[in-house]
């Protein structure tokens, strides 16, 4: 499998956690226990929310757009999948919450409407869990804006791959509502 996109990680601006919003509550937990946001739900696209808040420090209000998912066959395995503008408005990132004790060398896959599109590797861990990233390049984007269904996949063992579905209804209008 290939990267995501293009350029390096490492040309990623790396926010901290979400730009400091408190949106996820525990990535490994059913849909009905998460902790709610923190931000303010501004609008509802499809199986998307844009949520915003001030973080502590910002002159701003900043937003992301947002949905958590959850393996239909283990219910501890759960995802928060965000895209966000950067501060500097110069691009926008694709970032993904998975939980700890996912395998980090083998990264996050990515199929869309059954097309591999590759991988993107984890860049750090925190106590909420492990945290992939990629900017959001042309290619990537109108895949995700045209696309119906995405599968995120993380690894447990080298082998053993666990598909997270992710609804992309909703995407192409919730990103154009992006602040």
């Amino acid at each position: 499998m290939t990267s995501w996109l293009s350029r390096p990680l490492a040309k990623v601006v790396f926010l901290a956690a979400l730009l400091g919003i408190g949106l996820i509550g525990s990535a490994g937990a059913a849909p009905n226990t998460a902790a709610p946001p923190s931000g303010t739900v501004k609008s509802t696209h499809g199986a998307w929310s844009i949520i915003c808040d001030t973080p502590a420090g910002a002159t701003s209000e900043q937003c992301v757009m947002m949905q958590n998912v959850v393996a239909e066959d283990r219910p501890e395995m759960g995802l928060s999948v965000v895209v966000l503008r950067t501060a500097d408005n110069k691009a926008e990132i694709l970032r993904v919450l998975a939980p700890l004790g996912v395998l980090l060398p083998n990264g996050l896959g990515l199929n869309v409407d059954g097309k591999d599109i590759g991988r993107a590797y984890f860049v750090r861990c925190f106590q909420d869990g492990c945290y992939a990233e990629v900017i959001l390049e042309k290619p990537l984007l109108e895949t995700l804006k045209t696309g119906t269904s995405a599968t995120f996949i993380v690894f447990q063992t080298p082998e053993e791959g666990i598909g997270i579905p992710v609804d992309l209804k909703g995407f192409a209008e919730g990103f154009a509502a992006l602040p």
